[in-house]
């Protein structure tokens, strides 16, 4: 396949320009969004500036502290700021951290709620999170989802959608969205249940891709090794992405018999929360762009390690100014590997001059609690 490069368009919004990296593809019969996901938001409250864990008995002061919607809402404002028409479904809560969570998705990165919903009596999930020395230690809270499911019977049509796949549970909207013609990204988490079996995975079958770390692929298909993981998982989802940390990652293709192994972009980890998700949008962006492989590969890996280093979930996903100013800060620098360099050459053809700004770039951390002036 050939990848949509020099066709990409600026669009003018109120927060800031974006590429549309799907530009040279889009025709008027398309679905009205590119990508749909459904799931629970978090508000996340990060703190960092912290020189260890937390220590028993004591009290730790924070130099920072940063809010943002959490959850679901890392996968939905990953997809928007890399371009993508994003649509989602999810319970909010009707408290002040529910409120804040839907402006920021819906006003401020552009994401669309219609089947969302708030529910009366139910407090919104949180999540604190303490980052230090590139890890991160975790603290949540919430109560039981409202009975009501927030996908709706039949998801709006749509390119794309990320489906988080739970062991021993089906989820009808990923059957109906695959009917028509939605293409499924499966994402997984740690299997409580210890029993790693394909087999309670009932949603795998309705996948294009499945996209697990090594460890979980390992775990799966009873391997020692992850490329032989992701060889083993083709035959059950024609696309096979495995995650390999530092190692980079590496995907195989069933369906043209491709196979893609990219290595990690070395970088200064602050923040490892979202990365996971960062990831999958881009390697998401580069599917429904129809870009070879491994330049998916390539640009998955590139938005994941822009986006850990930042702080925080959804405040750290980058957009095309970040992924512009990476592209061309790294052409500047001397002694660079051209092999690597040509790696991401793809992106030449997509980063417009107007988006850069100097990098590594900081952003303002936003949070909840200030009045807005009159």
């Amino acid at each position: 396949m050939k990848a949509s490069t020099g066709k990409a368009r600026i669009e003018g919004s109120h927060r800031s320009p974006q590429v549309d990296p799907l530009a040279a593809l889009r025709t008027p019969d398309d679905p009205p969004w590119d990508v749909y996901l459904t799931g629970t938001v978090f508000l996340d409250i990060v703190f960092t500036g912290l020189d260890s864990a937390p220590v028993r008995g004591t009290e730790s002061w924070a130099r920072g502290m940063g809010s943002s919607p959490g959850g679901v809402a890392n996968m939905a404002t990953a997809l928007a700021r890399l371009g993508l028409r994003t649509c989602l479904a999810a319970a909010f809560g009707d408290d002040h951290y529910g409120e804040y969570c839907w402006d920021a998705l819906e006003q401020g990165e552009g994401i669309d709620l219609s089947p969302a919903r708030t529910v009366p009596g139910w407090h919104s999930p949180v999540t604190v999170s303490m980052a230090y020395d590139g890890e991160r230690t975790m603290v949540s809270h919430g109560h039981e989802p409202p009975p009501e499911e927030p996908a709706p019977d039949c998801p709006p049509r749509a390119r794309a959608a990320v489906a988080s796949l739970t062991p021993g549970r089906s989820a009808p909207w990923i059957a109906q969205a695959a009917r028509k013609g939605t293409r499924i990204f499966g994402d997984v988490g740690w299997d409580d249940t210890g029993a790693w079996d394909l087999a309670a995975l009932p949603d795998l079958r309705h996948c294009e891709a499945f996209l697990p770390n090594a460890e979980e692929a390992m775990r799966y298909t009873r391997t020692d090794c992850p490329r032989a993981a992701a060889h083993a998982l083709t035959e059950h989802v024609p696309v096979a992405v495995v995650t390999l940390g530092a190692e980079g990652a590496y995907a195989v293709d069933r369906r043209t018999g491709e196979t893609a192994s990219v290595p990690a972009i070395d970088v200064e980890a602050l923040d490892p929360t979202g990365a996971g998700d960062v990831f999958v949008a881009g390697f998401v962006t580069g599917t429904l762009a129809g870009w070879p492989l491994a330049d998916r590969l390539a640009f998955a890996g590139l938005t994941a390690a822009l986006s850990v280093q930042e702080f925080g979930g959804s405040l750290s996903a980058p957009g095309w100014t970040e992924i512009g100013a990476w592209w061309r800060k790294v052409r500047s620098v001397e002694g660079q590997d051209p092999s690597a360099l040509r790696r991401y050459e793809f992106l030449a053809g997509l980063v417009p001059g107007e988006l850069v700004r100097p990098w590594p770039l900081r952003r303002a951390v936003p949070t909840i609690g200030f009045r807005r002036s009159a």
